[in-house]
């Protein structure tokens, strides 16, 4: 299967989400370079370092684009065995149930199926990315103040998912030859979040 060459789609089940891009006007592409060139040298810890005068806030912003991408890349190739029927509830093992709540629609957090927490937690954050508020798109425009938290939450949610691939989804990972794949971007961002602390241990 060809990972990267599954095209754009529309989202739902069994259709790639769009890639989100690096914003316009910003030197997201050159740190989106940069990413690439050091992940290509096979070392992630200089990869996660923020790359010398350059700002933190945009840094984390095109990692976590980055970020999201991979992992919905992965999810949309696992889709056919996280059903409602196989994952009834969105959990990392016995030990670890994920509720979902986005604070506007959902106030109170929610139990519900592995999907349909993966599904609704990808639309929340394609409607951070693509919120100029939050993910400026324009050279010179201010990160918000509430940035840092908006992009903790992300990470955390993106963990979960990771977490939830490697318990219920292992073996699948392992039948469709992704494993070293699923392996380097969990690695990279689990190196990103350590890094930033942007998830608590």
């Amino acid at each position: 299967m060809d990972l990267f060459g599954l095209g754009r789609g529309t989202v739902g089940r069994g259709t790639l989400r769009p890639r989100k891009t690096t914003p316009v006007g910003t030197k997201g592409l050159q740190l989106k370079k940069h990413i690439d060139a050091t992940l290509g040298k096979g070392n992630i810890m200089e990869a996660v370092v923020l790359p010398p005068g350059e700002a933190q806030d945009e840094w984390l912003a095109v990692n976590t684009v980055d970020f999201y991408n991979a992992i919905a890349v992965l999810f949309f190739t696992l889709e056919e065995y996280c059903t409602e029927r196989t994952c009834e509830v969105m959990a990392a093992g016995g030990k670890y149930e994920y509720h979902w709540a986005d604070g506007v629609k959902v106030k109170k957090p929610i139990r519900v199926s592995a999907p349909e927490y993966i599904n609704k937690l990808f639309d929340w954050i394609e409607e951070q990315l693509d919120d100029e508020g939050v993910f400026p798109q324009q050279l010179g425009q201010p990160f918000p103040p509430n940035f840092m938290d908006v992009t903790r939450t992300i990470h955390k949610r993106l963990f979960r998912v990771y977490a939830h691939i490697y318990h219920s989804h292992f073996k699948q990972v392992q039948e469709l030859d992704e494993l070293a794949h699923l392996n380097t971007c969990f690695k990279h961002f689990l190196f990103f979040i350590m890094h930033f602390k942007t998830v608590d241990e």
